[in-house]
């Protein structure tokens, strides 16, 4: 079979519409019959959403920080696999990261994978200049290939005349010229866009209008003609990953804690024998427009590591799955559906009674929120002693945390590259063990009984022995 081929589309900073571009090509490209793999840098939740709409198959995430750079070829083989080019649309500028070393940048991921970046400039008040732009960004860093320019946001014919006549100057092909489009726009909220699952029949219209777009003003053969193999290699399987290293105890480490990123940090699941050795635990995992932010990689890893994964929506399920032996609570936009999910108090009890009875729980930011006694005064779960609400500051970037009280999901020791992106606050912090610890911050979240909940969220890919120690813990209840 023919390896896939890869393309990176990016740009020289946030807000030049890279998203709009690089959404609008894949959807142009899958209706006219291309396969198409999509892929985003980062740890970004929403655009995948996006992509998924754009592309029909899964949008997939590409993170030094959180995967480790050995396994981004890996991870773009396994979701690129049976496609014909992978599209993988950037984050912020081209060399932006991880502050201060630049870890995890658009720039490093395309290198890893030998992959060609088509650069979308926001040209709005540029004419000759872009010529010196572009050759600062070819020039800055030999270890990247800057293939061709797409124009965004051009004003007029003349306009774009002048713009590819600097293009010339330099070298660069220009691949399209996108004219303003205001309507557009999809509506943003305080962390971003508004979900795609949340959106509906509208984020399906933008995704036709970005199809439109980008077919009417992209020229897609010369674009789909610059992509470049994916790096010969295995692809990433769950089930190696799960199986790659010893069974171990769930209150004591599965294996020697390791820096993020330095290696596979995996356990072999131990399924328990409380139906025989063929029982699969199941693990309810939550979703919907309330609890979004969830990586595909999860629910693989949790199939591997033997549980029987089975959605809920707590929003509209009034019930945990039949059987469920323990919950995953992703983040997402909770606060946007706070009445909605307070009004679901049949469901709220059965969290609160599953937690209770020491069944794993394992909450990132949303999923957090969620499991407080209330959110910004409606009633929650109330499985933590502590309440929720929304604040204007903002917390975000990469972490390099250290688990401070073993759990169902991490031995204490653990290392693990995590995120945190929230305008939320949870008081007091008192009542449970702290869950993570990280050089310049105050200890955060909350260990309890079976409970892990926190506003970090971790790749699944990236700690897979999380994931097999979190079903183990499940399946010998």
């Amino acid at each position: 079979m023919t390896a896939p081929r890869a393309l990176v589309v990016a740009a020289p900073s946030s807000g030049s519409g890279k998203t709009t571009v690089a959404t609008g090509i894949m959807a142009a490209l899958h209706r006219r019959g291309t396969r198409v793999a999509p892929f985003k840098v980062g740890p970004d939740y929403i655009d995948p959403g996006y992509h998924t709409l754009a592309a029909g198959r899964p949008g997939r995430n590409l993170d030094v920080v959180l995967q480790g750079p050995d396994r981004l070829a890996p991870l773009a083989r396994h979701g690129a696999r049976g496609a014909d080019v992978a599209v993988v649309e950037g984050v912020m500028g081209l060399f932006d990261g991880r502050i201060p070393d630049g870890a995890g940048s658009t720039a490093q991921v395309a290198a890893a994978l030998g992959a060609p970046v088509v650069l979308v400039v926001d040209v709005r008040g540029q004419a000759r200049s872009l010529a010196a732009l572009l050759h600062g960004f070819r020039s800055f860093d030999s270890s990247i290939e800057l293939a061709g320019v797409v124009l965004n946001r051009v004003g007029s014919e003349r306009h774009a005349e002048v713009l590819r006549a600097a293009a010339d100057e330099v070298g660069l092909p220009v691949l399209g010229a996108v004219p303003r489009r205001a309507e557009l726009a999809v509506p943003s909220r305080h962390l971003g866009l508004v979900t795609a699952a949340e959106h509906g029949a509208a984020a399906t219209a933008a995704v036709d209008a970005m199809a439109e777009l980008v077919a009417a003003h992209v020229d897609l053969d010369a674009l789909v003609g610059l992509a470049r193999p994916l790096p010969q290699g295995p692809a990433w399987d769950p089930a190696a990953e799960i199986a790659a290293v010893r069974p171990g105890p769930t209150d004591g480490p599965l294996v020697a804690p390791v820096a993020a990123g330095t290696g596979p940090l995996v356990a072999r699941a131990v399924v328990g024998t409380r139906a025989g050795a063929g029982y699969r635990p199941v693990v309810a995992l939550a979703g919907g427009p309330a609890f979004g932010f969830g990586y595909a990689e999860h629910a693989e890893l949790l199939a591997a590591a033997g549980a029987e994964v089975v959605a809920v929506d707590p929003l509209r399920d009034p019930h945990l799955p039949e059987r469920t032996a323990a919950l995953v609570l992703p983040g997402g936009f909770p606060e946007e559906h706070v009445g909605a999910l307070g009004d679901n108090a049949s469901l709220r009890a059965e969290v609160a009674a599953l937690a209770a009875s020491g069944a794993p729980v394992h909450a990132e930011c949303g999923g957090l929120l969620y499991l407080c006694r209330d959110l910004d005064g409606t009633p929650m779960c109330g499985v933590l002693d502590a309440s929720a609400a929304m604040t204007p500051r903002l917390t975000l970037g990469y972490r390099e945390a250290v688990a401070v009280s073993p759990s169902a999901a991490f031995p204490a020791g653990s290392r693990v590259g995590a995120h945190e992106f929230h305008r939320c606050a949870v008081t007091p912090r008192a009542g449970a063990a702290p869950a993570w610890a990280w050089r310049g911050g105050e200890p955060e979240g909350f260990v309890s009984g079976g409970v892990h909940a926190s506003f970090l969220h971790a790749h699944p890919a990236g700690v897979p022995a999380a994931v097999a120690r979190f079903v183990a813990a499940a399946a010998g209840r």
